[in-house]
């Protein structure tokens, strides 16, 4: 447990550090631990050290640690899904911050027996390899989706450039911000859009300063399995 529980602590005080200097509260940014490229065993680690929220980006993985873990932790779906593996995971979690396309949406919406907290994943980069609905278009399709009675957007969620150019990081991630404001200010009952999952192990210090929620560690929080 000392490996991971030691991480945590470099990492609470970098978050407290980041907060301080855009002048926010460190209680409104939610750490997940991003345990898809670690055991079972190193999952339970985190949770031993007070890490609740754990990701998966993989239906199969999810469901191996669900077997062990069950729902000790709060569960974040959030990678790329396929709409045929939504009933594999619609019962086991809690969020999904992947959703991007209505296919995706009508699936979730018929197999979920409760409202499930879906953020919307938006492609703000721009760049072909990356998953999520235009910038332009996010919007719009977060209106159709007030007709699934099952889905709460709660949230907006991007994958920034992996790269070092602090000023495109920070672009990308005020962005998503200004799009989550314009959603909010709409007062749409069924996309309150809160949350902003945004930033990884490389960026999430500037995530934090530009506004996120949540952000997504796996590497720098639990490492990787030898």
């Amino acid at each position: 447990m000392r490996k991971v529980a030691e991480n945590l602590e470099r990492i609470k005080q970098q978050i407290n550090d980041a907060c301080r200097n855009a002048g926010r509260d460190p209680e409104v940014v939610k750490l997940i631990a991003v345990t898809k490229y670690v055991s079972i065993e190193r999952a339970e680690e985190a949770l031993k050290a007070g890490i609740y929220n754990l990701g998966e980006n993989r239906d199969e993985e999810l469901l191996k640690k669900w077997e062990v873990l069950q729902d000790k932790p709060i569960w974040h779906f959030i990678g790329t899904l396929q709409s045929r593996k939504v009933k594999n995971i619609i019962d086991k979690v809690e969020y999904i911050h992947s959703l991007d396309r209505l296919s995706l949406a009508t699936e979730i919406n018929k197999r979920a027996n409760r409202v499930i907290k879906c953020l919307v994943q938006v492609n703000v980069s721009g760049e072909e390899s990356k998953h999520g609905i235009s910038f332009e278009d996010a919007a719009g399709f977060i209106e159709e989706l007030s007709k699934f009675q099952n889905i709460s957007i709660v949230g907006l969620m991007t994958m920034a450039p992996f790269t070092q150019d602090e000023q495109l990081l920070r672009s990308c991630f005020r962005k998503l911000r200004e799009l989550r404001d314009q959603i909010r200010e709409k007062n749409w009952a069924h996309a309150p859009c809160t949350e902003l999952s945004m930033g990884m192990s490389n960026d999430y210090l500037y995530a934090i300063e530009e506004g996120a929620t949540m952000i997504r560690i796996g590497t720098a929080l639990v490492g990787e399995d030898d």
